[in-house]
């Protein structure tokens, strides 16, 4: 956010209070999830629509939209050309929407959109399918370390995405030096990539466990560890591969963003609307049920968050040879 904002920011902060006590209008609330449905971002705009229904934080219902294309720049561009003012408009993003960014990906910058507030961490997870040949972690990283050829991977966003930087520093962590020597597939949404996976065409996938927890919880899949400090809430039994000796943790959080001619007044609104139901008995529900970790950060916080977040996706990035 530029200076000009901030200070107009602090400048309206009495009027922005006020104005997050109206409901927003019912006709024209619309949160697009840049995504096939059944991904961590249509469960971000399904979930967070819902909630605000529910409390009465909006007047009826929230219109969810799924528009897949581009890992998030095809919803990023027409946000940019077509609705920057849109005071109604969220879109959820996550780390996976800044580290396109941060690699030159989409269409705009990172000041082009105003970010309005993280809800929650996804927890990064490693996958076969229940019938693979590779048991457990030790073995993918055997063979990713001596034989990277003859394995395909694959996730919900580009080479260089998320889901594929955190596979390669399993990878590299494992010993492979030439990470270029790892196949990578990517598919619009974590779910797409399982389905692949079970159908063989894929042998690995790299993504949010938010994403495919319909598959652990059917054992349809084998996740082989999820990439986290502790054992995720919802899943305890699923080792992390810090616990297999593999020094590895990537988290996905989860937020949304609005057009970057938003007025402050709106701006504020979204975030205290969005706190509220944060701190509500069915966003934490919500949250632990899918895998999600619950953490909040909002207005400011938030996007001096994303700003450094993007810089350390741009530093990781060239450290693997992403970017120069």
């Amino acid at each position: 956010m530029n200076t000009r904002k901030v200070t107009a920011l602090l400048a309206g902060a009495a009027l922005s209070a006020l104005a997050s006590l109206a409901p927003a209008s019912a006709q024209t609330t619309e949160c697009i999830a840049p995504s096939a449905p059944g991904g961590g971002w249509d469960f971000t705009c399904r979930t967070i629509a819902r909630i605000l229904s529910d409390l009465d934080l909006i007047d009826g219902n929230m219109q969810v939209t799924n528009m897949p294309g581009g890992v998030g720049a095809v919803t990023y561009a027409m946000v940019d050309g077509e609705r920057p003012e849109d005071e109604n408009l969220i879109v959820a993003t996550s780390t996976v929407g800044v580290t396109q960014i941060a690699q030159g990906r989409y269409p705009a910058p990172l000041d082009a959109m105003r970010y309005i507030a993280m809800l929650g961490a996804d927890v990064g997870l490693i996958a076969v399918n229940a019938d693979s040949e590779i048991d457990d972690l030790a073995e993918l990283t055997e063979i990713m370390a001596n034989d990277p050829g003859s394995i395909v991977t694959a996730g919900s966003s580009g080479a260089g995405g998320w889901d594929h930087i955190r596979l390669l520093l399993v990878a590299r962590e494992a010993g492979l030096e030439d990470l270029s020597a790892l196949r990578w597939v990517q598919f619009d949404a974590g779910t797409d990539a399982v389905t692949q996976m079970m159908g063989n065409q894929v042998d690995v996938v790299s993504t949010d466990i938010g994403e495919i927890a319909g598959f652990v919880e059917s054992g349809d899949i084998r996740v082989l560890a999820v990439l986290s400090d502790e054992p995720v809430p919802a899943f305890p039994d699923i080792p992390t591969a810090v616990s297999q000796g593999v020094d590895v943790t990537g988290y996905n959080w989860r937020g949304v963003y609005t057009g970057g001619d938003v007025s402050d007044e709106a701006y504020q609104a979204w975030v205290d609307r969005l706190e509220t139901l944060y701190q509500s008995e069915e966003w934490q529900e919500a949250a632990e049920e899918s895998g999600l970790l619950p953490i909040w950060r909002g207005g400011d916080e938030f996007t001096q968050y994303v700003q450094d977040q993007e810089e350390a996706m741009a530093e990781i990035s060239r450290e693997i040879g992403i970017i120069e």
